[in-house]
């Protein structure tokens, strides 16, 4: 991680608990900002699209805690499946403390402007974690991994966002239930093949806006 990148993690963990009260804003990643006694042109230099740049920055940063949830742990005892599993649950652990923030971003990226980019933001998060996770394929199974696993960690995150269970069983009950699903389709590739080029987030997101 680049000196760029930790002045980035910084700015957003510090802004994260002013998006709970002011939303993805400008006014929230100022304030955050200003606590860690940074200024303007530090903010700028971080994220110079303001709020887009943010957003796309906190997406990514879970990301990296998914990947580090598996890369530096002992996971050689563990199946590919089980391994994706546990990046899927660690992005969202990594969110628990943020879940309002977590709200806003994903009402905020549920708008049909948005659906580009929350599409290549929940694209990199499966391609990421299917590569951590050991996935080697080159061929049609590379994409069709991507777009199933892409589901599952929209339609979970989803879920999640709504889960008022104890310690988020019930997340975790129906996250074992989408990468059984996923395993089941996966190994008929002609469904995989509709399953993938079916899959758009942004029903599900615009779903999960008017619901919220």
């Amino acid at each position: 991680m680049t000196a760029t990148d930790s002045i980035k993690d910084a700015i957003l963990l510090a802004a994260l608990p002013h998006v709970a009260f002011d939303g993805w804003s400008m006014a929230a990643l100022r304030a955050g900002t200003g606590d860690l006694g940074l200024g303007p042109q530090d903010l700028l230099h971080a994220f110079p699209t303001g709020v887009t740049d943010a957003v796309v920055h906190w997406s990514s940063w879970a990301d990296r805690q998914a990947v580090l949830a598996i890369t530096d742990a002992d996971t050689s005892h563990l199946r590919t499946h089980e391994r994706v599993a546990m990046a899927v649950w660690a992005r969202l652990e990594a969110m628990g403390r943020w879940r309002e923030a977590a709200v806003k971003a994903t009402a905020w990226l549920a708008t049909p402007r948005r659906a580009r980019l929350a599409g290549q933001l929940v694209y990199s998060t499966a391609d990421r974690i299917w590569r951590a996770s050991g996935d080697a394929s080159t061929d049609f199974n590379f994409y069709t991994k991507r777009g199933l696993l892409a589901g599952v960690v929209v339609s979970t995150t989803l879920f999640w966002l709504q889960d008022s269970s104890e310690g988020s069983t019930a997340t975790s009950a129906f996250l074992d239930r989408r990468i059984g699903d996923v395993l089941k389709i996966g190994g008929r590739i002609g469904k995989a093949r509709a399953a993938i080029e079916s899959f758009d987030p942004a029903p599900l997101l615009r779903r999960f806006r008017h619901d919220g």
